[in-house]
């Protein structure tokens, strides 16, 4: 457990409980996150998901811009993911899963390559929902967490796996927050 591990993991809990909230200030925290899970990562040999990192990266400051941007932050609520995103979004990411798993086994020494390229992929796409408020986000963030938490321990990142643990919670709590605003949205103003 190093220093990096132990900041990646506050800062990793700040930023999913600020998410939680709805609280814009989830991107810069998750940000930093995202820097110091870089260095981490490169040390265990999770290539894919300090790749995943610089990826997030991106997405962070595309969500933090979204979220902040004049206008589109009042038109940005929480929504269920339309159908046609599903259309698209399920078949790239398992694509995404199978192409991360080869690269990852052809080209690394990565020891776990399937696991880390469905996580990877199944992390980008929660991460893409999240930037546009989608509900499902929540459960695709839950499902890579259940996978992540063996994994990270599989790899001796034990705080880190511990980290996801908290992830998952606190995905549970961000599901039911975006559920009770997605249903305030839904209720009729009285007149």
């Amino acid at each position: 457990m190093s220093l990096t591990e132990i900041l990646g993991f506050i800062t990793g809990a700040v930023n999913v409980w600020l998410l939680a909230r709805q609280n814009i200030w989830n991107w810069p925290v998750g940000l930093a996150n995202n820097t110091l899970y870089i260095v981490v990562f490169l040390g265990s040999g999770l290539y894919g998901d300090a790749g995943l990192q610089l990826v997030y990266i991106t997405l962070g400051i595309y969500g933090w811009w979204t979220w902040a941007h004049p206008g589109s932050r009042s038109d940005l609520h929480v929504a269920h993911t339309p159908r046609e995103t599903w259309m698209w979004l399920i078949p790239i990411t398992l694509a995404a899963a199978i192409g991360l798993g080869f690269f990852l086994g052809r080209f690394t020494d990565s020891t776990v390559p399937a696991w880390d390229g469905l996580t990877t992929a199944l992390s980008l796409a929660a991460i893409y929902g999240q930037c546009r408020k989608y509900l499902e986000s929540w459960w695709i963030w839950i499902a890579a967490d259940l996978m992540y938490i063996p994994l990270y321990m599989y790899k001796n990142l034990w705080l880190t796996s511990g980290l996801y643990l908290v992830f998952m919670i606190l995905c549970l709590v961000g599901l039911q927050e975006w559920n009770k605003a997605l249903r305030e949205q839904n209720e009729p103003v009285p007149a």
